[in-house]
């Protein structure tokens, strides 16, 4: 892969002109992604392998930035993400039917989690997975709790997020101290005068046109699944789980009841039946398309 060609952000300083460049990339239309991904898969040409990590640039990018707050570099972040997004490239299957975008977000991610682990000495004990979660997730429950304040949180918060993501209230409170103090980062003097603070280079937190775009993959792909999972029950399964589930105004028991003749009891148990059939072919299918992107964690190595 030209990796070579392949814009790098040098320091923090370079992050406007860095995202100025991989603007210039041109994102690509389903068909484009599709032969050029052949391309490579069938011929190793290495330039159709540039168009497609080039293309995607802006999405590691907006990844990244989610990132940010953890007190590392945005240009390792981002470098990271590149390395996740390239292997991501090197292992898309376009036969399978979903786009790049959406197959690559699992290799992006999990490249910067694995970075942001390893340069977290406060993590790098933490190798049960209750306590990563804690330390990606902290943030967000706050948020959803309103804790927005610098200090300690609340112990009845504390607590609170404890349960949610099974750990102990005290190392809650650790990793909120630790957490905090990593902001500060966020107003270090960056640039060649020193004149810049670093979270004046970060971009917004709009949606990006990648992330928009795999956001609808995602949904594109949900339906797809719900679809051959409806085709694995009886029609009268189905019709009972449409009329039930997937309506915005569902029929009561008691009128499904009467047009096929059974109680509203009846009906119950088919509808609850139907709907773990419906769970199983679902997480089947998905299991099934997923397979291959799971295998980034942990991080596989390059051919």
């Amino acid at each position: 892969m030209a990796s070579s060609r392949v814009p790098v952000l040098a320091s923090e300083s370079g992050l406007s002109a860095y995202m100025a460049e991989i603007k210039k990339f041109p994102l690509l239309e389903p068909e484009e992604e599709f032969m050029l991904a052949h391309r490579f898969a069938d011929h190793g040409d290495t330039e159709a392998a540039h168009k497609l990590v080039t293309s995607h640039l802006r999405l590691v990018a907006k990844i990244a930035m989610g990132y940010r707050f953890y007190g590392l570099p945005v240009s390792d972040l981002i470098s990271e993400g590149n390395v996740g997004l390239m292997r991501a490239v090197k292992k898309f299957e376009p036969d399978r039917g979903f786009r790049l975008a959406t197959y690559a977000m699992w290799w992006i991610k999990a490249a910067i989690n694995e970075y942001v682990l390893n340069s977290w000495s406060l993590v790098k004990v933490g190798t049960v997975a209750a306590q990563k979660k804690l330390f990606f997730n902290l943030r967000k429950l706050k948020a959803k709790l309103g804790l927005y304040e610098e200090g300690d949180i609340p112990l009845d918060a504390a607590n609170t997020i404890a349960k949610r993501l099974d750990v102990t209230t005290q190392e809650v409170i650790d990793m909120n101290r630790r957490l905090s103090r990593s902001d500060s980062s966020l107003n270090q003097l960056v640039g060649e005068e020193g004149d810049t603070e670093r979270q004046d280079l970060l971009v917004d937190d709009k949606p990006s046109q990648e992330t928009v775009l795999a956001e609808k993959e995602d949904r594109v792909l949900g339906t797809s699944l719900l679809r051959q999972a409806l085709r694995t029950l009886t029609e009268r399964e189905r019709r009972i789980i449409e009329e039930r589930r997937l309506v915005d105004n569902p029929r009561t028991l008691e009128e499904i009841g009467a047009e096929y003749g059974i109680s509203r009891e009846r009906v119950r148990q088919i509808e609850n039946r139907a709907f773990d059939k419906l769970q199983k072919a679902v997480v089947t299918a998905s299991k099934a398309l997923e397979a291959a992107a799971s295998k980034a964690l942990p991080r596989p190595a390059m051919a």
